[in-house]
């Protein structure tokens, strides 16, 4: 056998193509498992998002090799969403790069600006392809901790107790996943300020901010974002079009063109109808958010009941599509949802593979029905 490379050491599989296998091995011996765990929505996307798609597979050019770039008419479509709804004003032709998901500007953007050795600042707890991605382009991890008591920000004195001269980017997720922290004004500026002070960028992973969430915000709308930060966006949450893989970095024109360049070595561009359906979707009014909101307050209630019943504590004011959710005292995460998924069939996600700083938690997903949730609650009471 052939020896993999060392980078493979670093890391291991993705903690839920693992406990997925468990879960799907489970449904295939007649166990009726409700799934609570994984982000993806079920609700589907706007119709006219579907139809411009299929429409568009007539077209001649539809199944040609597309520019590395996107369409113009896509990357005109971001930005007008990000005007429209952040109030952030950015060229359509230098900084604004559509991506197949904003899960591959992780890797791309790691790639584009960090050397071996070089130290990145990652949250605990935070989305774990961060720390993974870090690692597989043989950088080094530089977790900082969030907790309730600071409401999941970022605490700037202790970052600095770190030596941060070999640091040069940070992952930071507002609002934030797991645990539905919304930003302040305030947080945004004293990370650019942070960025500027330490000569760090700042990359801030922004696909929840559409959910259960009055007041979307983007951290290019802080004075002086453009110098030191980057964000990146996508549809899979917005427009329960996870399965598309359409994305976006956005930021100054030469960041952008640097990401291009990782970019335009990785694929041969977007497949031309999703791009079609992504501007669609990106032209939808503030009702489809309405909308799609009064369908997830619904089941956020119910998974407040649930999370009751087991007995947990949670925040009424964090948004996203999950709920973050405090266990009893001296109760070990993973422990706990193997418990209710082998008693209950209900799989539950442990706050642990969000890093230690979840130990103690547990995070339920939106993503299921009504019906789903009332049974969960029945199965737990």
């Amino acid at each position: 056998m052939i020896n993999v490379a060392n980078r493979l050491q670093t890391v291991e599989e993705y903690y839920f193509s693992k406990k997925l296998r468990e879960v799907n091995l489970m449904i295939a011996n007649g166990k009726p498992v409700i799934n609570l765990g994984i982000g993806s929505p079920d609700l589907q996307p706007p119709s006219k998002v579907v139809d411009a798609m299929v429409n568009s597979l007539k077209n001649p050019a539809a199944h040609k090799y597309q520019s590395y770039q996107g369409l113009p008419e896509l990357r005109q479509a971001m930005v007008k969403f990000y005007k429209n709804n952040f109030n952030v004003s950015l060229s359509a032709n230098t900084e604004v790069l559509p991506l197949m998901g904003s899960k591959e500007g992780i890797m791309h953007i790691s790639m584009a600006f960090l050397n071996e050795g070089d130290g990145v600042l990652i949250p605990n707890p935070g989305y774990p392809t961060y720390q993974s991605v870090t690692k597989l382009v043989q950088a080094n991890p530089v977790y900082y901790e969030l907790d309730a008591a600071n409401n999941w920000m970022p605490d700037f004195k202790a970052i600095e107790q770190n030596d941060l001269s070999n640091v040069k980017l940070m992952w930071v997720n507002y609002p934030h996943m797991p645990t539905g922290a919304k930003p302040t004004k305030y947080v945004f500026e004293e990370l650019v300020a942070f960025g500027k002070k330490h000569n760090i960028l700042i990359v801030n992973d922004n696909p929840y901010s559409f959910i259960l969430n009055q007041k979307p915000t983007s951290i290019l709308s802080t004075e002086g974002a453009k110098e030191v930060c980057l964000e990146l966006n996508s549809l899979s949450k917005t427009f329960n079009m996870a399965g598309w893989r359409v994305g976006m970095v956005t930021g100054n024109s030469n960041y952008i063109s640097s990401i291009l360049k990782v970019k335009s070595n990785m694929d041969s561009g977007m497949f031309y109808g999703l791009q079609q359906g992504a501007i669609e979707a990106l032209k939808c009014s503030k009702m489809w958010f309405a909308t799609l909101n009064s369908v997830y307050q619904k089941r956020r209630e119910l998974v407040w009941k649930l999370a009751e019943s087991l007995n947990c504590t949670y925040s009424k004011e964090a948004s996203g599509l999950f709920v973050w959710a405090k266990l009893p005292e001296f109760v070990k995460s993973e422990e706990y949802i193997d418990t209710i998924l082998k008693e209950h069939n209900i799989f539950i996600t442990p706050g642990t593979i969000f890093g230690s700083q979840g130990e103690g938690y547990i995070r339920f997903s939106l993503c299921a029905t009504t019906e789903d949730l009332q049974e969960a609650i029945t199965r737990v009471s």
